[in-house]
């Protein structure tokens, strides 16, 4: 680089050269892992519409098999926007085999602290009675909980069951339920401080990991990420994906029966991938993205964060197939964190913004 030829010798010996150099050189990859310059052509979808009731984010979305979607709303975290900032987060529920599907909030039992409710990433798991659990990531005073709940679907509510806290749960950030008190999650940040994790990211230190939860048993399952964030499971439950938002790839992980977990293989993208959701027919994994992490961290009215939606299709091939199926530059949808699909529906998820849903 040209500034190390600038340095004299003496200068080079000088130990706040040596500093400079290394804030300099950090500076360089922080601003490429946050794409800072990367922009998007449009790719625009038939028949889209914004969901009304949905206002202050959408950050993740899952889908049963008949077609109800759970949405996560109202996150608020460190160092992004929040158009509502006192107001406690929510959960929609969609159902979308209406022909005009309406976001509903879900009424939450007696006794859960809904005035600090900071939903995350969330996951559901059906049990062999029927029994539907919805996992939430929540961030209760900017700690992290994973608050389990029972769906209800007669009354539209979730029964709160349980709260759970870990020392090995410090940053969640995404969830993947494996049984009604089990789950995987990612730790997107090694440090709780808002400054030690943009000292964290800036740095560029991998120490970013994978836990694996069950009431028996917690443990360590895959770590050295730069921030892990979305994850989930393929159909036939063989693997886990692990998306790593900063180093702009999907990890496969294979699953082993002591549900530890063994690298695959990488796939390396272009875009800050965040939540992943899977096609159940076919196996495609689908992710919304950000372009551009700097337009997403230091928001400008003037400089909307963009979104973008991949589909990701053979992942365990030697050449996958990837699609980018919708983009826009945040004059529709700002800052898109999860799409998720059903019966040739797009439903797209943001972080602090609106919702989307499209035809395929």
């Amino acid at each position: 680089m040209k500034f190390l030829k600038l340095l004299s010798a003496e200068e080079s010996l000088n130990p706040w050269s040596c500093v400079t150099i290394a804030v300099i050189w950090s500076s360089c990859c922080c601003w490429n892992r946050l794409n800072a310059s990367r922009e998007v052509a449009p790719v625009s979808l038939p028949n889209c519409r914004l969901i009304k009731g949905i206002e202050t984010g959408s950050e993740d979305i899952d889908i049963l098999p008949n077609g109800l979607a759970f949405i996560s709303s109202g996150l608020k975290y460190p160092g992004l926007k929040s158009f509502a900032p006192d107001k406690p987060g929510e959960i929609f529920l969609m159902d979308l085999n209406e022909d005009n599907p309406r976001a509903v909030e879900l009424r939450i039992s007696r006794g859960f602290d809904l005035s600090s409710f900071n939903p995350h990433g969330i996951s559901t798991y059906i049990d062999r009675d029927d029994t539907v659990y919805l996992f939430v990531v929540n961030h209760p005073h900017q700690k992290s909980t994973v608050e389990l709940f029972k769906f209800v679907e007669d009354d539209n509510s979730l029964v709160h069951l349980k709260t759970i806290r870990h020392d090995l749960l410090t940053s969640v950030n995404d969830i993947v339920a494996m049984g009604p008190d089990s789950f995987y999650a990612t730790n997107d940040h090694y440090f709780t401080d808002f400054l030690l994790m943009f000292l964290e990211m800036f740095l560029g230190l991998t120490w970013s990991n994978v836990v694996y939860y069950s009431p028996k048993e917690v443990k360590e399952v895959a770590a050295g990420f730069y921030s892990a964030n979305g994850i989930n499971i393929s159909p036939d439950r063989k693997y886990i994906y692990v998306a790593d938002i900063l180093d702009h790839n999907i990890y496969v992980m294979e699953k082993h029966a002591n549900w530890s977990l063994t690298h695959v293989k990488t796939l390396q993208l272009d875009t800050l991938l965040d939540n992943l959701s899977i096609d159940p027919r076919t196996g495609d994994i689908w992710t919304g993205c950000h372009p551009n992490g700097m337009k997403l961290f230091y928001y400008d009215p003037e400089n909307l964060p963009a979104s973008e939606v991949l589909r990701i299709q053979n992942i365990l091939s030697e050449e996958p197939v990837v699609t980018r199926v919708y983009s826009d530059n945040g004059s529709v949808l700002q800052g898109s964190s999860v799409a998720s699909i059903y019966e040739g529906k797009l439903l797209i998820g943001t972080v602090f913004h609106r919702a989307l849903y499209c035809d395929l």
